[in-house]
């Protein structure tokens, strides 16, 4: 129902609004939560149909767990995570030879073995979740920092740096216009109401219709004429079995040490804005944010759920946060109908064609700006923390994952390292950004098992204006 407040219009998560509003609020969330989601699958060649229906489905499930288990919604979207690009395409190069072409799916052999991956990812997710609910989420932070969570969000971001630049190259002009439109949108609409919240989506609309003008050829429509107006998503199964599997899953896997700090920051965020709406009109609070380990366990539902049926891993979507500030719109009702639109929406196929035809310089364009601002968001989350880079030990861990990550991902075809260990499970070398992120953890350790000297904060202090002298 709606708030009892009438000067204040909005809605709180186990509020259920009228059914024409839950498809208008749904459709919201859905055009909201669609450019990020559908441009993972695209860039990593997974089906557009089955990433857009199994988010859809993960996110009601989500929801669903939450109101039988806590008694309340908690209001998060489940979309494709940016977190796991850079492995899925080493996967991808190394098994095929190449990366993905945008919109054309790989073929399901592959898929299924980066699918072992994100199963694993689901798992370990849960697993910290119940740690977390057994020990706290203090110890779960001491073995992961800062320093090492926004170092390897960092390097997975910069590691990208190279392919974006490879998808630019086939038409710079093209690629440079997305890039800067998509920059203008992101920073002049900020603050505008909804359309701010769609710079991405305006981008590749404006870089699509320039390289039609100005590439002729560049847009072949025939994806679209070809397929079919409903078509049944294509769902793959997961195989763990196969020369690659055993790197796929420490490739894919580890990466959850970058979306489970992200996760549990959105929880944060939007048990702010749920409590402050709740008091500003008189009701009683939420206090989602005690559900820390609870949200991780409903991210490793999610993720198992998407390994398990050929969709790319998940995380709960800031994006679809900040319009619920807007709109004041927390309803869990409202989400789900939000999931069961991305749900139908996953069954049109001229959809997956219509994908299929965006130039591979308009997603160059776009992967440039996003690439790099996944590595920008590592150091932002680092200054959030106000982690002291004159600390030797913050250092010497941001420092290891930094260049093993970069350099081997980089430097190295495919971003393995030919390191010659256990072969038979990395047949193709050590992944670059999954190495270093085990090299950090593993730094950090031996700072928590053998305690340097404190250094007090008026020598880093005094360390800061000397570098500054």
């Amino acid at each position: 129902m709606a708030t009892n407040n009438k000067k204040v219009m909005g809605y709180l998560p186990n509020d259920t609004p009228p059914f024409a509003q839950i498809v208008l609020l749904g459709f919201q969330h859905v055009l909201t939560m669609f450019p990020a989601t559908v441009l993972v699958a695209a860039l990593c060649g997974f089906h557009v149909g089955t990433v857009l229906t199994v988010s859809g489905l993960g996110t009601i499930v989500a929801l669903l767990l939450a109101k039988w288990r806590i008694g309340k919604f908690i209001p998060l979207f489940y979309g494709s995570s940016f977190s796991y690009i850079a492995a899925y395409l080493a996967i991808a190069q190394q098994m095929t030879g190449s990366i993905p072409e945008f919109g054309v799916p790989l073929p399901n052999e592959v898929i299924s073995t980066i699918q072992a991956g994100i199963v694993v990812t689901g798992l370990l997710n849960i697993l910290v979740g119940l740690l977390i609910r057994a020990i706290g989420k203090e110890t779960i932070d001491m073995i992961l920092p800062p320093i090492v969570t926004g170092s390897v969000a960092a390097i997975i971001g910069f590691g990208l740096a190279a392919a974006a630049l490879g998808m630019a190259s086939a038409n710079w002009a093209v690629a440079i216009l997305t890039l800067v439109v998509t920059i203008l949108f992101s920073v002049y609409l900020q603050g505008r109401g909804f359309i701010g919240m769609l710079p991405v989506l305006l981008g590749a609309v404006t870089g699509y219709i320039a390289s039609a003008l100005l590439a002729p050829g560049s847009v072949n429509f025939a994806p679209v004429a070809a397929a079919n107006w409903f078509a049944m998503p294509t769902f793959t199964f997961p195989t763990f079995s196969g020369a690659m599997v055993g790197t796929a899953i420490f490739s894919v896997s580890i990466m959850a040490i970058a979306t489970i700090p992200e996760s549990t920051a959105h929880l944060y965020q939007i048990s702010l804005y749920v409590d402050r709406f709740a008091t500003d009109t008189g009701r009683e609070k939420y206090e989602l944010d005690k559900n820390i380990g609870f949200n991780l366990i409903l991210d490793g539902v999610d993720d198992t759920l998407k390994g398990m049926l050929g969709a790319t891993a998940g995380t709960n979507y800031g994006e679809n946060n900040s319009l619920m500030a807007i709109s004041r719109n927390y309803s869990g009702p409202a989400l789900i109908g939000a999931g069961v639109i991305a749900v139908l929406l996953g069954f049109v196929g001229k959809l997956a064609g219509l994908v299929q035809t965006v130039p591979l310089a308009v997603s160059g364009g776009l992967a440039i700006y996003l690439f790099g601002a996944i590595g920008m968001q590592g150091i932002a989350l680092m200054q959030e923390h106000k982690v002291s880079m004159f600390d030797p030990r913050n250092l010497a861990v941001g420092a290891t994952i930094m260049v093993v990550g970069i350099g081997g991902n980089i430097g190295y075809e495919g971003g393995f390292l030919p390191i010659p260990v256990l072969q038979g499970l990395f047949p193709s070398g050590l992944p670059a950004i999954a190495t270093a992120a085990v090299l950090g953890i593993f730094v950090n350790a031996i700072f928590l098992i053998f305690k340097p000297p404190m250094i007090e904060a008026e020598s880093l202090e005094g360390a800061a204006v000397a570098a500054d002298d």
